[in-house]
């Protein structure tokens, strides 16, 4: 295995972002608002992954009830960057979880292992 560089760092954490992205616009897209295909972007989903990561850096590290907190600021941001409410919201991100799942198991059968999926916790 290549050793690690900042640049081999900042290509890995692009590749996680785009797939994090993925999961989120195909959750978006083709789950959740099928009848509101206006502003479901691939580059709405791929900043709207990126914001999710930040607050669930900024939110999980905290003891006992982080994680909880975490998963409700990533719903939160879901819910602030998509239309609908929070039951939509929490929709988008079980079916995004899902997505990613399956984006990784396919990239693992085609023998790529070292991805996650940026902007999705637990995928």
């Amino acid at each position: 295995m290549a050793p690690f560089t900042p640049v081999s760092g900042l290509i890995a954490f692009a590749v996680n972002l785009l797939i994090g992205g993925a999961a989120l616009h195909l959750a978006a897209r083709y789950v959740v608002f099928r009848d509101r295909p206006g502003a479901l972007t691939y580059e709405h989903a791929i900043v709207t992954a990126l914001l999710g990561a930040v607050v669930w850096a900024l939110l999980s590290w905290i003891p006992v009830v982080g994680v909880l907190l975490a998963l409700l600021g990533w719903i939160g941001v879901i819910q602030w960057r998509y239309p609908g409410g929070w039951l939509d919201a929490v929709k988008l991100g079980v079916a995004a979880w899902a997505a990613a799942v399956i984006i990784l198991a396919v990239l693992e059968l085609a023998g790529v292992r070292t991805l996650t999926a940026l902007g999705v916790p637990g995928a």
